[in-house]
């Protein structure tokens, strides 16, 4: 059976793991909590880098920073996970849902300037297979209409648009270390502060540690740490920190292991695409990718489940992705329905993605293109 994913190992988690034991400190912001946040910021040059449980707890609390209150109303893609919306919804604020571009299936900006409002507070664009919308052009409307742009990076780590890492280009970004994401600590999520606001920072922090001024305390700013805003418990234990250091350690190492996997696929699908049976991902020449997914976009919904339900057959797993946000039943009591976001739908009904790791093998890679192959003759 080729599985869809495999978390890929160093070698070296357990051994920081034992090493967090030694240290008598499991909680979070030890060692490895601080270690992994200076990676971070370094290498992906971030002003702050604050480890979450997850890349939705990330989301959560960029929504409470930005403020985001009953009647605000905030532009994101449909085509996304559902985080991305209940982030939105549980401060009260209203989703607008924008459609993709049917080549990047990122947001597409045009529809974007279309919904902006008086009430828009932020935008969050999601960065689909580790691929962005034009950033230069999305930070320009934000910033002609006063708007926060949000980054929903989890699928998108040590990816770049124009040589900039993507989740650090907006005024927040926020990445995901899930056991499906290419750096991996099994959960876990981090939450980038963009923008050079030691207020926004020390807010972060704030609403990070239970909406108290803990950080400052250890800081030695203050004597005694209180409540003093509101916020919640993000912090992950220092064994999920210590576990993507270990990965960390290994960025291009996995990058380039994804690489090579993607790179075979997309070579061996290129006759299909030229039959006009698939269409492969396209990849802007802004975009350094991170190889996060291959995915292949078919002719019809009936023709991508049948693929699927045949490499089944065939002892692979294949899956398909996002079902449209606006379509389903939260999206739906929202006042949306079928056919608001056509290409989103369209999109959606017809994409598979093909197994895809790090230390998948050559031969695994060449029994799915088989199987693909031997489908479409059939």
């Amino acid at each position: 059976m080729i599985s869809f994913n495999k978390p890929y190992y160093t070698g070296k988690e357990i051994e920081y793991i034992e090493d967090t034991l030694k240290r008598n400190k499991i909680c979070g912001d030890g060692y490895y909590t601080k270690k992994v946040s200076e990676f971070m910021e370094k290498t992906f040059n971030t002003k702050k880098a604050l480890m979450t449980t997850s890349c939705s707890m990330a989301l959560d609390m960029s929504c409470i920073l930005a403020d985001i209150k009953e009647g605000d109303e905030v532009i994101l893609p449909s085509y996304t996970f559902v985080s991305t919306a209940n982030s939105i919804v549980l401060r009260g604020g209203k989703c607008i849902f924008a459609d993709i571009d049917p080549n990047t299936l990122v947001i597409d900006l045009e529809d974007v300037e279309k919904k902006i409002t008086e009430r828009t507070k932020a935008i969050i664009v999601v960065h689909y297979a580790g691929v962005s919308c034009d950033m230069d052009k999305l930070m320009e409307i934000a910033n002609k209409n006063n708007i926060l742009v949000i980054e929903d990076a989890a699928q998108a780590v040590n990816a770049k648009y124009k040589g900039k890492y993507l989740g650090t280009i907006g005024h927040m970004g926020c990445y995901s270390f899930h056991e499906t994401k290419n750096y991996v600590a099994g959960e876990g999520g981090a939450l980038l502060i963009n923008i050079d606001d030691k207020t926004l920072i020390e807010s972060a922090e704030i609403v990070r540690e239970k909406g108290t001024n803990r950080s400052n305390f250890y800081r030695g700013q203050v004597d005694k740490y209180t409540w003093v805003k509101m916020g919640s418990s993000y912090l992950p234990s220092e064994m999920i920190s210590a576990f993507l250091m270990a990965q960390f350690e290994e960025l291009d190492t996995i990058n380039n292991l994804r690489k090579e996997v993607f790179n075979k696929y997309y070579d061996g699908t290129r006759e299909l695409e030229e039959m006009g049976k698939v269409r492969r991902p396209i990849i802007p020449d802004y975009n350094d990718i991170n190889y996060h997914m291959f995915y292949l976009i078919l002719n019809s919904e009936k023709e991508r489940n049948n693929l699927l339900e045949y490499f089944k057959q065939n002892d692979i797993i294949g899956t398909f992705h996002y079902l449209p946000l606006h379509t389903s039943p939260m999206g739906l009591e929202m006042g949306y329905k079928e056919g608001d976001l056509p290409i989103t739908e369209s999109i959606s009904s017809r994409l598979i993605r093909l197994p895809m790791y790090a230390g998948l093998t050559n031969e695994e890679v060449d029994k799915v293109l088989f199987h693909l192959k031997e489908f479409f003759k059939k």
